[in-house]
């Protein structure tokens, strides 16, 4: 098995790391950070907000949600 088939079965993200996505922010965090969503899969977007249409780039994904930054 390799490493990679490994970590996708652990995270079972739709998304990689250093994807970049057109997406609109649907909602807020409880932290303020803006949520996208990418095939249903959650994107915690910090420094945007609800109805911002944004470039992002995936930073770090989990099992179930994700990181971006904005980049535009």
């Amino acid at each position: 098995m390799f490493e990679s088939d490994y970590n996708r079965r652990e995270n079972d993200a739709p998304v990689n790391v250093g994807d970049e996505y057109d997406v609109k922010i649907e909602d807020a965090g409880r932290d303020g950070d803006g949520i996208a969503r990418v095939d249903g899969f959650v994107i915690f977007v910090p420094g945007a907000s609800v109805g911002d249409e944004v470039k992002i780039k995936i930073n770090a994904t989990r099992r179930k949600f994700g990181f971006a930054e904005i980049v535009q």
